[in-house]
């Protein structure tokens, strides 16, 4: 079978498999919530409200039902595209709650993962271009540190560091409310600031997401960090690198233009499931820092047991994922072509 042929056939079947990845996904979030102690009646009536009221609200959200045609209904508004209605945010809709949210995620995850990436590259090459030196020992320990801190411990140090005492940064707001917010249609302060030409209102955007991505991006650089110099150490040793070496071609030029375009195959993969698991699961970072993204308003779903909106936002995110990883596969299959499907 030739390349081509065979590229085709791989990328049919991973889109073949995505359907059965979600399914999947959302089966498991409608059980799994389903099975965590709580009632959504207790939390909207509260605890002390009459029962035959909390009966006739949970027939009216179609609680009542046995579990299999919930399951039903829940599947066929899926197919329908339909997230359902948020149980808490008086009859609003699990897609306008993604409209309003998700644009502080996607802000926070791609400042965050592009420190991380940048951080982590420049590590991991010069540590692995200086095998066993101070350096090499440095990134090594500078990957191990940054890879096994836990986020939410760094966070509060941190906000209560340059928050807090110096003042530096502002805390649980995406822009001042005395002033008025950028307007765009992505919702990205910082982006639709630049593209109205505002450039205070970049700056202002900028300074309020530094803290959360800094220290999200600087906690990941770890895993690019061992990646890279790992993978660059390996390559550095192979036959066309001694070649390049033997024919008097500089080592920076050999590291830059050579190795590490190979080295960087497993770090675009994880590069791309990073992304996903960041869009997919900020609720950690989200939460620490009251950044008011989707993550963080999925946590407070969960707490309020608002059925809907935690599942939508599941779904929302599961999608992401699979979307990513099929990228992610198609393009390093593109790229290195020792892969075979």
């Amino acid at each position: 079978m030739s390349r081509s042929k065979a590229l085709q056939y791989y990328i049919f079947a991973r889109l073949m498999l995505a359907p059965l990845m979600l399914w999947t996904i959302t089966t498991l979030v409608f059980l799994l919530l389903r099975a965590t102690p709580g009632d959504p009646a207790d939390v909207i009536l509260g605890g002390r409200a009459p029962e035959d009221v909390k009966n006739q609200l949970r027939e009216q959200l179609g609680l009542s039902l046995p579990l299999w045609q919930q399951y039903l209904n829940y599947l066929g508004d899926l197919l329908r595209l339909d997230l359902g209605t948020s149980l808490t945010s008086r009859g609003q809709s699990v897609w306008e709650i993604i409209q309003q949210y998700f644009p502080a995620t996607v802000e926070l995850s791609v400042y965050g993962l592009a420190i991380a990436f940048i951080v982590g590259v420049t590590v991991g090459t010069i540590s692995a271009s200086r095998p066993g030196s101070v350096l090499d020992a440095g990134g090594r320990l500078f990957g191990i540190i940054t890879y096994s801190l836990p986020l939410f411990w760094v966070g509060m140090l941190l906000q209560l560091i340059f928050a807090v005492q110096l003042g530096w940064f502002p805390l649980g707001t995406r822009f001042p409310l005395t002033l008025p917010a950028p307007q765009g249609l992505t919702g990205l302060y910082t982006l639709d600031s630049l593209l109205s030409g505002n450039l205070s209102q970049f700056f202002i955007a900028l300074h309020h997401v530094a803290l959360p991505s800094l220290t999200l991006g600087i906690l990941l650089s770890g895993i690019f960090e061992r990646i890279v110099r790992v993978n660059l150490k390996q390559t550095l040793k192979a036959d066309y690198v001694e070649a390049a070496r033997a024919r008097g071609i500089p080592e920076l030029r050999i590291v830059l233009a050579h190795a590490l375009k190979n080295a960087m195959i497993p770090v675009i993969t994880v590069l791309g499931l990073t992304l996903a698991s960041l869009l997919g699961g900020a609720v950690l970072t989200e939460v620490t820092f009251s950044w008011p993204g989707l993550g963080n308003r999925l946590y407070d779903a969960i707490s309020l047991r608002d059925y809907p909106t935690v599942q939508g936002i599941m779904v929302f995110f599961a999608g992401i994922v699979v979307i990513a990883s099929i990228g992610i596969d198609i393009i390093n299959a593109y790229i290195d072509p020792r892969i075979r499907y």
